[in-house]
């Protein structure tokens, strides 16, 4: 499809997954249908700067974000935006929504997450800045935590009904968050500029290990299929990668620390990618992945 004048920033799949949302530097939405592909609503000056990121919320609402910290909710039964907000200074990087769709979140490039009320179409409030920009964000814990990574390579953690300050953060030796995506209720896929694929555990916070890799190419954007076997990694070596995630699924952490040795290269979680011969792995053996530096651990994980 070549529907948008400029480039195509984001894609997601309708929650019925019959369509897709695609947003532009363009400044516009467009709505197509994923079998034949074609272009069925079109929204052509949708926000006053270039789109960054699009999120469904149920059939008929979605929300989209601009470079300029602009936040605009459609409804397609209207044709119109029901909320419009400008709460953040620089880009809108990622946004979430709670399984009710009411609360709606937003990390922001000013390193604020913004809490916004759907059903109320209004503003709630901004947490106080942190360190570098938001980069994604995703709920854990059954609702109960929100995860925020960063482009200095920390994981803020926030509790539900307290979004003004950041409750615990998690420091990893990466130089970066880039994405970040959720495989289970505790453990998340985070992307980086130096290429790893880290699985990391949220409360405890540990980095359990390498899932994969794209070899010095930063990594632009992960998701995980239905089911939660594969991951797909997409990076700046214009590839797309799976991996097999499975054995994630079943891993249990303690709250018991054990002293790392330094110079232990970081596990390997997964074998190489899906349908592929070479093996990604090889360097990480050469190269140690030093400690992750962990800030305080919560003891209110469950």
């Amino acid at each position: 499809s070549g529907h948008h004048l400029k480039s195509c920033r984001d894609v997601v799949f309708s929650q019925a997954g019959q369509k897709l949302f695609t947003v532009s530097k363009d400044k516009s939405i467009h709505l197509l249908t994923v079998e034949e592909g074609r272009l069925e609503t079109r929204f052509p000056k949708a926000h006053g700067s270039a789109l960054n990121c699009v999120l469904p919320i149920d059939p008929h609402v979605f929300a989209t974000g601009d470079d300029n910290g602009g936040l605009k909710v459609w409804d397609l039964r209207k044709g119109d935006s029901i909320l419009e907000a400008q709460q953040q200074e620089e880009y809108i990087s990622a946004m979430a929504v709670d399984g009710n769709g009411k609360i709606l979140l937003t990390a922001s490039g000013d390193g604020t997450l913004g809490v916004f009320n759907v059903k109320r179409k209004r503003f709630e409030l901004l947490s106080e800045p942190q360190n570098g920009d938001l980069t994604s964000v995703v709920l854990l814990k059954r609702g109960r935590k929100v995860a925020c990574g960063s482009s200095e390579g920390t994981i803020y953690l926030f509790n539900w009904d307290g979004f003004g300050a950041a409750s615990d953060r998690f420091a990893l030796r990466a130089e970066s968050v880039d994405c970040m995506v959720p495989v289970t209720d505790s453990i998340v896929c985070v992307g980086s500029l130096d290429g790893v694929i880290r699985a990391v555990n949220v409360l405890p916070n540990r980095v359990l290990g390498c899932v994969g890799q794209h070899l010095g190419e930063p990594i632009e954007q992960l998701a995980v299929a239905p089911g939660g076997q594969l991951l797909a990694s997409c990076a700046h070596d214009q590839k797309v990668k799976f991996w097999d995630i499975s054995a994630l699924g079943g891993m249990v952490v303690d709250d018991y620390r054990k002293k790392k040795k330094k110079g232990v290269p970081l596990r390997a979680l997964s074998g190489k990618a899906v349908g592929s011969g070479e093996d990604f792995f090889a360097d990480l053996r050469d190269e140690a992945e030093p400690e992750a530096a962990a800030g305080s651990d919560s003891d209110d994980s469950d």
